[in-house]
């Protein structure tokens, strides 16, 4: 059985899958044109987007954003010390891998105050217009208010494999582990000592258990999404995926935590 066929059997409503190789060879399952809200996986593209704000010279890495000490390095590397949804800190800076919504929208807000404009506008002037992502829209928070179509995710992980938007060097730092000694949960899949993460991406280092597959390479970085959603890039096999679905990861978490490594392993398997 090819790795695409195994998202016939899932326990969700609705799902369409791709995966892409190094060589340009693609290959997809479902309806790539269907509508997901793709969840935490808008924190990849929400990052990418203040990346461009970097390289423009808008706002920095090292930036102070948010409580004292704390930069927009820390709040894309979930080390600024914020809370899940919570707006008041709840850890110093650089201490504890925090996952926080919170801390991806300062640092949204951050880059808005920095270019004048709202995120929404100046997420789809620097990277949803340029990358031809027609149909990604932002309802709400760029933290997990993300909708896109896996036709979408595919022009995004075409983008991130071969940076077009930003410099190659960029790219490498913002997917190399930030504050390697961090100790921290990955929601829904345990707690890792250390929880390696970059910035926008979890990198997956040494993590076991984990949601990607046991075949993925250390230096596999992505995101999944409280959506039942999974992307993921393993720059050492030269392979990429990406899984939209409409059923929330709380459902479905034991299976999803079982299907999509089996799909990731799969998937690997065929590269």
């Amino acid at each position: 059985m090819d790795a695409l066929s195994l998202i016939d059997s899932w326990p969700v409503n609705n799902v369409a899958a791709a995966i892409m190789r190094r060589d340009g060879s693609t290959a997809a399952r479902g309806d790539t044109l269907q509508l997901f809200r793709v969840a935490s996986i808008s924190k990849v593209i929400t990052t990418w987007a203040t990346l461009v704000a970097v390289e423009e010279g808008s706002i920095g890495l090292d930036s102070l954003v948010g409580q004292p000490d704390c930069t927009l390095r820390h709040l894309l590397s979930h080390a600024g010390g914020y809370g899940f949804d919570r707006t008041e800190p709840i850890a110093t800076p650089g201490r504890r891998r925090i996952y926080s919504n919170t801390g991806i929208e300062l640092a949204a807000d951050a880059v808005g105050r920095a270019t004048d404009m709202p995120f929404a506008r100046y997420l789809s002037e620097a990277v949803l217009d340029p990358l031809q992502l027609t149909q990604t829209q932002l309802r709400g928070s760029p933290a997990h208010g993300i909708w896109s179509t896996v036709a979408d995710m595919m022009r995004l992980l075409a983008e991130i494999t071969e940076p077009k938007l930003l410099a190659a060097s960029t790219v490498a730092h913002a997917t190399s582990v930030q504050f390697a000694d961090l100790s921290g949960v990955v929601p829904g899949v345990g707690s890792f000592r250390p929880c390696p993460w970059g910035l926008g991406v979890e990198i997956r280092g040494l993590k076991i258990p984990h949601w990607t597959g046991a075949s993925n390479s250390p230096a596999t970085f992505g995101h999944f999404g409280g959506a039942g959603t999974m992307l993921w890039v393993d720059p050492v096999a030269g392979v990429s995926v990406v899984v939209l679905t409409d059923r929330p990861f709380d459902e479905w978490s034991a299976d999803a935590l079982r299907l999509w490594p089996e799909f990731s392993d799969a998937a690997l398997a065929e590269s």
